[in-house]
Order: C-alpha cells, then sequence, then structure tokens
C-alpha cells in the first residue's frame, strides 16, 4: 500500500450520488476519487462541467483519482503533489470520523489545492484530513482544471472553468456530505497559494453565495487577469506544439503535451509568463475584478486569512530578513501579505468579521518562513511522507497542534481569539511561531509595512 491507497477495512455509505465503499482505519473514514461532474473529455473538454448522474454501481472509493495535474512545475516541489492518470479528474476525496457523532451533523471543510493554477494534486499526503476527523470535521479535497483547460480565454469558451468546478463540487457537497456525517448548513471552504486565491475569487463571486458559510484563504493572492493578459502565452504555445491558439487547435494535443509546452515556455523566458492563466474577470462568475466584488459579495462569510513571513523571500538570514519586510516591497508582500490588508480593507463594512494571521516559525531546510510550509500545521499531518526536507527532522509538533485547534475552532464556527482586522495601520493579527517567542502571539502592526506600500485605506 502507498499514500495513494486509503487503508483499512471497506465501509459503505449510501448517499443521493450513489453507493460509495470507501476505506476505515481506526477513527477514520476514507472515500477518494468520487467522481462530481462528467470526465471533460471528447465535447466536454473546454466546456462547462457537466454535474455526474447518480452511480449506476456501487463505487470503489479506495484510492486517489485521476489529477488535473500530469506534469509538475518543477521537478522537486515542497508539497508531495502526485501526477495519476486517468480522465476523472474531476473527483473529490472525503475523510470523515468512523462512526457518527453524538453532537450531530459536523462541519465541513473543503480544501482546494495550490499549484499557481497550472499545478497541484489533490491527492497530496500534506492534505490528508485525519486529524480533522479525529477532532470532529469531514474533510473533503477537491480537484479542478488547471492551466489552459481550465482558466484559458479563448474565443468559444466559457471563461474561468476551473471556478466552475469547484462550484459544481460545492453543490456535490450541499447534496451530499450530510451522508458522511456532514452539516450542509455549515461548510467552509479553504485553500493555499493558488487555491486560496480561488477562495477569495468565489468569496468576491456572487455565485458564491449559499454555496459555503466560511472561508479561509492560506497565502492566498487577490489573483484575476484582464481576458487578453494571455494572448500572447497562448499564441506562443501554439506556435510550439504546431497548433492554432484556439478552441479547436488545443482540443487537438492532449493535456500532458498541453502542460509539458507551458512548463517550456516558462522555463525558456525565466518564468516571465507569470499568473496569466488564472480567474478572469468581466463574465457572469466575475463580473468585476476580485478586489471590487470583495466589497460587496461574501459580507455574511466569516474569512480567515494569513500568510507566511517570507513566501518565495527566504534565505537572506534573519536581520536581511526583517530589513526587507519593514520595507513592504517584496515579491512575498506583492503576491501575498498585501492581499490580506486590501481583503480585509475590501470587507471592513461586512457584518462577518475578518481576521488575519501571520505564520513566522523559520523552516531551518527552506531558510525562513516559507511558502507553503504552514500547511502541515495547520493539517497537524507533521509525520506526512515529504515533510523532514522542507520542514527539518523536528518540526515543533506543539504549533501544530495549536495552530490545528485555531482552524478546527473556525471551522465550527468558533469566533478566533484576536481582534478583527480591517486593513488600516495598527490592524491585529496572530502570528505563529516567531523565533524567541510564545508559540502563537496576538499583536498588532504586523501588516503595518503593505499597508504602507499600498497606502493605507
Amino acid at each position: 500500500m502507498d499514500f495513494f491507497d486509503a487503508p483499512g477495512e471497506p465501509v459503505t455509505v449510501h448517499a443521493p450520488a450513489g453507493t460509495i465503499i470507501g476505506r476505515r482505519a481506526g477513527l477514520v473514514r476514507r472515500f477518494l476519487g468520487i467522481p462530481y461532474a462528467e470526465a471533460p473529455t471528447g465535447d466536454r473538454r473546454f466546456a462547462p462541467p457537466v454535474r455526474r448522474g447518480r452511480l449506476p454501481e456501487p463505487f470503489d472509493a479506495s484510492r486517489h483519482g485521476a489529477t488535473s495535474q500530469r506534469v509538475p512545475l518543477f521537478a522537486t516541489t515542497t508539497i508531495p503533489e502526485p501526477s495519476i492518470p486517468g480522465d476523472d479528474v474531476l473527483n473529490l476525496g472525503v475523510v470523515a470520523p468512523a462512526a457518527d457523532d453524538d453532537r450531530g451533523p459536523l462541519p465541513v471543510l473543503v480544501w482546494i489545492h495550490g499549484g499557481g493554477f497550472l499545478a497541484g494534486s489533490p491527492a497530496s499526503p500534506w492534505y490528508d484530513g485525519r486529524a480533522f476527523a479525529r477532532d470532529g470535521v469531514v474533510c473533503v479535497t477537491v480537484g479542478y482544471r488547471l492551466g489552459v483547460d481550465g482558466f484559458a480565454p479563448m474565443d468559444g469558451v466559457l471563461p474561468n472553468l476551473g471556478l466552475r468546478d469547484l462550484l459544481l463540487a460545492l453543490d456535490w457537497v450541499q447534496e451530499n456530505i450530510a451522508a458522511f456525517g456532514g452539516d450542509p448548513g455549515r461548510v467552509t471552504v479553504a485553500g493555499q497559494s493558488a487555491g486560496g486565491a480561488a477562495v477569495l475569487a468565489l468569496l468576491s463571486s456572487p455565485a458564491g453565495s449559499g454555496r459555503f458559510h466560511r472561508a479561509v484563504s492560506l497565502s492566498g493572492g487577490v489573483f484575476d487577469v484582464g481576458p487578453d493578459s494571455a494572448r500572447g502565452l497562448l499564441e506562443r504555445l501554439g506556435h510550439r506544439l504546431g497548433v492554432p491558439p484556439t478552441r479547436t487547435g488545443f482540443a487537438g494535443r492532449t493535456v500532458e503535451q498541453i502542460q509539458q509546452g507551458v512548463i517550456d515556455l516558462r522555463d525558456e523566458r525565466g518564468g516571465g509568463d507569470g499568473l496569466v492563466l488564472a480567474p478572469c474577470a468581466g463574465d457572469d462568475l466575475l463580473p468585476v475584478p476580485i478586489a471590487d466584488g470583495l466589497t460587496v459579495h461574501g459580507h455574511d462569510v466569516p474569512v480567515l486569512l494569513g500568510a507566511t513571513g517570507d513566501e518565495f523571500d527566504g534565505g537572506l538570514g534573519q536581520e536581511a530578513r526583517a530589513a526587507a519586510r519593514a520595507a513592504g516591497t517584496r515579491l512575498t508582500d506583492a503576491l501575498f501579505r498585501s492581499a490580506c490588508a486590501r481583503t480585509a480593507a475590501a470587507r471592513r463594512r461586512a457584518v462577518a468579521g475578518t481576521w488575519l494571521y501571520s505564520f513566522e516559525w523559520p523552516s531551518p531546510v527552506l531558510g525562513g518562513a516559507a511558502h507553503c510550509v504552514d500547511i502541515p500545521f495547520f493539517f497537524d499531518v507533521l509525520d506526512a511522507p515529504g515533510i523532514a526536507p522542507a520542514l527539518g527532522p523536528n518540526p515543533p509538533a506543539d504549533l501544530a497542534t495549536l495552530m490545528h485547534a485555531d482552524l478546527v475552532g473556525f471551522v465550527r464556527g468558533q469566533e478566533p481569539a484576536w481582534a478583527r482586522a480591517t486593513g488600516a495601520l495598527g490592524d491585529p493579527a496572530r502570528e505563529y511561531g516567531r523565533p524567541g517567542a510564545a508559540l502563537a502571539a496576538d499583536t498588532t502592526g504586523v501588516f503595518d509595512p503593505v499597508v504602507r506600500a499600498v497606502g493605507e485605506r
């Protein structure tokens, strides 16, 4: 058995979607690779997702399903991100307590993986929801279309197919999660990096209303693009693949060929194309830019968001990192930390609160509080594969216990212990793991450098 498989004995759930056979091990039930939409192949490729009908036969949910990622972004990634072949990439996994809870239906966490909207995998062992199940939360991980297939603006293609996949997955949760012990009236959507950005996009969209009730964005920027932003990339990609940069042209190449072509272009241009395959403003889902949508939508949804202290700016040494942070103009600040302040400012009149955090524990391997290293703490999976190469041999388990408890409390509906944020100077936040300080310290002003850099609102 490897981490693609769910361990344990068979266990059956009868849901509106059909009969689903997962595995029970100890206090946890896992149901993996459940299709929530038809496979996006043939005429369904580059088309809106089609709801999967009731499964005609009992479905074996003992193994992770196919992933949209066929080619990883890099040969080595911080998070283990397995690519799994197959057509049914629009699938999800459910990890739930092994027995019915005497407290009634349980809160639900729906997790969206990152990967720059180009890659990433919901099958990562860092996303295993066993600690959430242990603590009375049903955890759902979702796969969605990536890159050209999920986010390329092309004539004759409805924009934001990847976001449309996520919305359909949230509909599946509403309809089916009660069969797994979850409460469809207490759904928190959460994600990291591009997944966190997708959370903010859904929060800003009129289409998100009613599909989730709380939101968590870990290192999620406000990433949206105009319809012409990817034109140059698509033209260069079409030339490389020998096809016109159109729906018909790209449909003549496999997902693997297209993803490899995008990565080859990135390598040739030194990453110059950036996040041009990302949520696109100007359609029915995102009628206005995300930053503008956040000022009017999702104001009844409590939001927890934050970033790591260094993201992509580690390796400088503690004093140099501190000096760079004080300016508020690093790549880390522009892409991630400023999005926290901007989101809080956009929501300052919201009925529901906004709470900020900053993850400060420096990985001895990566040099600083780097991008992605907070995930296994929030998931409380410090024993997962790939932890030591990213975090060293002895990451602080007590920090994971505390951070996971904070996230579980939020998902359960509790208000965080620290004060709400408004996006202004002196905003409160919770700092996790700052060297020489308590495991968690409620402080003010940690986001002030980026507030000053973008202008106080």
